[in-house]
């Protein structure tokens, strides 16, 4: 047995150990328990510097969560969207291969609660329909492994997956989506990237939350990862007494960005049963993407998105940058709210007379004041 599997046995799950190890009334880590079940590893366990602490937040079962058990238990329609078991196609060219249930952390906003901690084994027969799936859509060139998570597999299992993968001619891109390398680095060995760089173009996205969660071990297994060619991207998600601050955010993506992992998500938190405590006010979010992007590098901010209820997929949410227009000229705003005006083109101009849109000049405005010809109204930021 590996490290990590020692590790996922000594996990705290129980009843019994939620009331010793944090003092959870019985009666609520029962109801708790039945609802959703917790894991919490002995790694991630060590991260928690004190009771409520932004680790803590995330794996600690809370009678909060008993609050809004009515909510949607698949906010995203994720069944809804799985012609067979264990694929989710809801873009085009891209299929979510839902792998297992099991996790090395049971995170507490988790939006596949309903699907997370069975305990059915998952063999290459159970999955035969999913292979066949993929194999008859042609349009499919990328698919993203999930669960649960991937990387709970074992490697030899893992590597089944990825062979026949791998034989399906126009299947190009293969994502695994993992929270390991955050919540149970001692996942990435040696031996598990030796067989994935056989596989490539293979990609990681995990799940970093928290500036905490980045340490030794988790910056060692990203480094293993990078070294073999295997680029790592991060997903997090903004959640209320985590991580929505703006310098909370800022030092994440640039602890990320110096560990090799790029910044590519940060979600508003999905609407899901037991969770709705961390969902932020949009507004939060909004601003926090207003102070990283032009104060940090363009490449440690990531896409603020909603997914949308109801299967509707990743919209992006930005702040606005375009504060008015008219026909021909648009006002714009930079990361200090200085104002400029930026000639636009008129389509027909290009044609007739090239020379019409070839003179115009920008211009930084004066003042922060519009320009009484621009008649549209001023958009909020």
């Amino acid at each position: 047995m590996e490290l990590w599997q020692e590790m996922i046995r000594e996990s705290i799950h129980s009843v019994d150990q939620l009331v010793e190890k944090f003092g959870l009334d019985r009666d609520v880590a029962q109801r708790l328990d039945k609802f959703f079940q917790a894991r919490i590893n002995p790694y991630y366990l060590s991260l928690i510097r004190y009771p409520g602490d932004p680790i803590w937040k995330q794996c600690v079962p809370d009678e909060i969560e008993l609050e809004d058990i009515d909510a949607a238990e698949d906010p995203l329609a994720e069944d809804d969207m799985s012609p067979v078991p264990n694929i989710v196609h809801r873009y085009p060219d891209r299929a979510l291969f839902l792998t297992t249930s099991q996790c090395g952390l049971y995170c507490r906003f988790c939006t596949r609660k309903r699907k997370v901690g069975d305990s059915t084994k998952i063999s290459m027969r159970n999955l035969e329909s999913a292979f066949k799936y993929l194999e008859e859509h042609t349009e499919i060139n990328d698919v993203i492994l999930s669960g649960g998570d991937p990387l709970m597999l074992t490697d030899a299992m893992l590597e089944k997956i990825l062979i026949r993968l791998r034989s399906i001619s126009h299947i190009q891109v293969i994502r695994l989506g993992t929270k390991m390398p955050c919540v149970l680095p001692h996942r990435i060995t040696p031996k598990l990237v030796a067989m994935l760089r056989k596989y490539h173009p293979i990609y990681v996205n995990t799940h970093f939350n928290h500036p905490w969660e980045i340490t030794e071990e988790s910056t060692k297994a990203c480094g293993m990862l990078a070294d073999a060619g295997i680029p790592v991207g991060n997903q997090a998600v903004l959640m209320k007494g985590v991580n929505d601050d703006a310098e909370t955010i800022k030092e994440l993506m640039k602890k990320l960005l110096a560990i090799r992992v790029r910044p590519y998500y940060l979600y508003q938190a999905d609407l899901t049963k037991g969770a709705n405590h961390f969902r932020t006010p949009l507004r939060v979010g909004l601003e926090i993407m207003d102070k990283l992007r032009g104060h940090i590098s363009g490449l440690a901010v990531p896409q603020f998105v909603i997914d949308a209820p109801g299967g509707g997929g990743k919209i992006p949410i930005l702040p606005e940058y375009i504060i008015a227009r008219s026909e021909d000229k648009i006002i714009l705003r930079n990361f200090k709210y200085n104002l400029y005006e930026y000639p636009d083109v008129r389509e027909e101009n290009q044609v007739t007379d090239r020379s019409h849109f070839l003179r115009k000049n920008g211009k930084a405005l004066k003042s922060k004041s519009l320009p009484k010809y621009l008649k549209l109204p001023i958009l909020n930021t």
